[in-house]
């Protein structure tokens, strides 16, 4: 399943150029969110373990989104949780790509030029730009749908080299059911995702496996930049009966713009993850990012123990699922969810 394709191979060929050209690059590329201020948790619930010095910890966070940042978020407060609080026994360097491969390659380089003790990166591009750039600074990736696939991991079990992390690869055919539940007579789902995102082609080639059993058909709509969703979503009205909007960090940032198509066109929207459905689509089956990044932290405090090499630790998943309904989008799209899906739902947006 996790085999490296042709895919994987153009994106390094992508990369090593890149790196070369930027290396004098990083201060002028890197960016910072609004947001950058270190965010310290209210308190610690363990003792702070002892330490010579402050360690660093860099995280490059791909985009602005809410599953990114949930991610994020957990990751800062499961450390705290386990003593390494930021501004007291760690300092957190966040950075944010911006969706530019060229400034996530930047901070990558200035995490390697600063020698920080650990890199977390969020999201695919991110985790690809930190591993080509380090060798050997731990790095720790979260929000990556297939690692093996985007060349980060040698396999799930046995990473190898200095990177491992946790995968956020969601239950495509599950998620493809709902639409089916919510609408028997759908046939045709248009997915829209970034040509550039290794992570998302993976979810379409899955979309794509399933779909013959499940009585669909699917049409794709790639993109290269963020202007082009709303283009994408309009170019479907009359040929598609539904959107499936995957974890694609362009298409996610940029939501809105099919969410507008769809509830002009009475089209439901089915997500990939369940902050989507929060903003506006009408259902997810799938994983809670916040609780994806606490999960990464507690990776992240073994490995500045000394206790485990991320080359050791196997890529792990979230085990728990749950089903999210939008019942207010669904209103808006011209769909009533089915008593039997809102009887099973862990959550329901109101």
């Amino acid at each position: 399943m996790f085999k490296q394709k042709k895919t994987v191979k153009m994106m390094k060929s992508f990369l090593f150029p890149l790196l070369l050209l930027s290396v004098t690059a990083c201060g002028q590329q890197s960016a910072t969110p609004a947001n950058n201020q270190s965010t310290t948790p209210a308190a610690s619930t363990q003792e702070a373990p002892a330490a010579d010095k402050q360690l660093t910890i860099g995280i490059s966070q791909f985009v602005e989104h809410p599953a990114l940042d949930a991610a994020r978020e957990g990751f800062v407060a499961q450390l705290a949780k386990n003593g390494y609080e930021d501004g007291k026994q760690i300092k957190i360097d966040l950075k944010s790509a911006q969706a530019s491969m060229d400034t996530a390659i930047s901070i990558a380089q200035k995490f390697e030029a600063d020698k920080v003790d650990l890199v977390l990166a969020i999201a695919t591009p991110t985790a690809q730009a930190a591993a080509q750039t380090s060798k050997e600074i731990p790095i720790l990736f979260t929000a990556v749908t297939d690692p093996v696939e985007a060349g980060l991991v040698k396999s799930m079990e046995k990473p190898e080299g200095n990177v491992t992390g946790t995968s956020d690869m969601n239950p495509v055919e599950e998620q493809l059911k709902l639409i089916k539940e919510m609408k028997a007579d759908a046939k045709t789902v248009g997915i829209i995702y970034s040509s550039g995102e290794v992570n998302s082609k993976v979810q379409v080639d899955a979309a794509k496996a399933v779909a013959d059993k499940l009585g669909l058909t699917i049409q794709e709509a790639a993109i290269t930049s963020a202007t082009e969703v709303k283009q994408a979503a309009e170019s479907m009205v009359g040929k598609v009966d539904a959107y499936y909007i995957p974890t694609d960090n362009m298409v996610v940032s940029s939501i809105a713009a099919v969410l507008g198509v769809a509830e002009s066109q009475k089209i439901p929207v089915i997500a990939g993850e369940e902050n989507s459905v929060k903003s506006g689509a009408i259902a997810t089956y799938g994983i809670d990012y916040t609780k994806l990044g606490a999960q990464t932290a507690d990776m992240a405090v073994k490995i500045l123990k000394g206790e485990a090499k991320p080359g050791d630790m196997p890529v792990e998943m979230q085990a728990d699922m749950k089903l999210v309904l939008n019942k207010k989008a669904a209103e808006k799209m011209g769909v009533t969810i089915p008593q039997a899906m809102l009887d099973r739902a862990g959550e329901v947006v109101e």
